[in-house]
């Protein structure tokens, strides 16, 4: 059975993560939720006749704005069984344009070069599902073939209390991995009963980086399938294509978030293939690749992704 929980006014929750939010929906482990997105203020909608959602005006209506600075998020879903010290394994099934526009802004004091623009400056783009295009006002044509949520997170610890959305953390959030595609499966550390699961931030395309603080950001709908993993123990978000494996990790100075992830990947190596540590890491400096995922959300991200067929036993 697949469950459905679309965006709306009694579904989102709006720039923040809080262990105390309650679910809007409980699943079994193992069992698939499709869930829908949106995304914006009303400051960056586009002219009425390009088709808003329902669920973003309710959403609007009811809320004003974010409660913290951040994005819009459907959930929480809740997975029974789940338990502080576990890990949400979350197949991306599939993922889908969910309407027919999109945007992207330029602005003062934020992005990779904060104090470059003088001026927000708000680009709408025109989607056309059929061909799985975005036009930019200026004529460009973007391909969407690969679009991804920003946001995926569990509730943060209690002791967190609530925080807003914009910095990725160990529970997940605003991480902005391009490479979380359909097909792709995200491991998140659980710190709360239910992990309690929320998604938004869609994505029709963006770039490693993220450089002028956004993708172009629209509306999609999602299909996961949740599972309770009590044979795994995670600190930090871990993925899985199907020819890589990614760590990930993400601190203010991005040197220190290279070294996190790095010796996450570590970990894995040594654990699966039978590497010691520096045969890994000699390993790892051959046929590994740090990426920058984005370093315009405060806590700057790295991604190491290494081809499966190096985890396989070697001893």
């Amino acid at each position: 059975m697949t469950y459905r929980l679309d965006a709306g006014a009694e579904t989102a929750h709006w720039g923040y993560f809080d262990a105390g939010l309650a679910p809007r929906l409980t699943l079994a482990s193992g069992e698939r939720v499709t869930v829908s997105t949106v995304s914006g203020g009303p400051d960056v909608l586009p002219p009425a006749d390009w088709g808003i959602p329902p669920g973003l005006r309710a959403i609007h209506d009811r809320f004003g704005g974010p409660v913290l600075p951040g994005h819009i998020c459907t959930g929480p879903v809740a997975v029974e069984g789940a338990r502080p010290g576990d890990v949400l394994q979350v197949d991306i099934e599939a993922i889908d344009l969910h309407y027919d526009w999109g945007y992207t802004f330029v602005a003062p004091l934020v992005g990779a070069l904060p104090d470059e623009f003088r001026a927000k400056r708000l680009f709408h783009s025109r989607i056309d599902r059929a061909r799985k295009v975005a036009t930019m006002p200026w004529g460009h044509e973007i391909a969407l073939d690969r679009p991804f949520f920003g946001v995926m997170a569990v509730a943060p610890p209690a002791e967190w209390g609530r925080v807003n959305t914009l910095p990725p953390r160990r529970n997940g959030g605003n991480l902005d991995n391009k490479e979380l595609v359909a097909g792709t499966t995200l491991f998140l550390p659980v710190f709360v009963e239910g992990a309690n699961f929320s998604v938004g931030d869609a994505h029709g395309a963006q770039g490693d980086g993220e450089v002028c603080i956004t993708a172009i950001e629209t509306g999609l709908v999602g299909t996961f399938r949740l599972t309770v993993r009590k044979d795994m123990s995670l600190a930090w978000p871990l993925a899985e294509t199907p020819t890589h494996v990614l760590t990930m990790a993400f601190d203010p100075d991005l040197d220190a978030a290279v070294q996190i992830a790095l010796r996450s990947m570590i970990d894995l190596l040594t654990a699966r293939s039978g590497l010691d540590r520096e045969e890994a890491f000699a390993l790892m400096s051959l046929v590994a690749d740090v990426r920058v995922t984005q370093v315009v959300n405060g806590n700057k991200g790295i991604h190491v992704m290494l081809a499966k067929k190096w985890l396989e036993k070697v001893r």
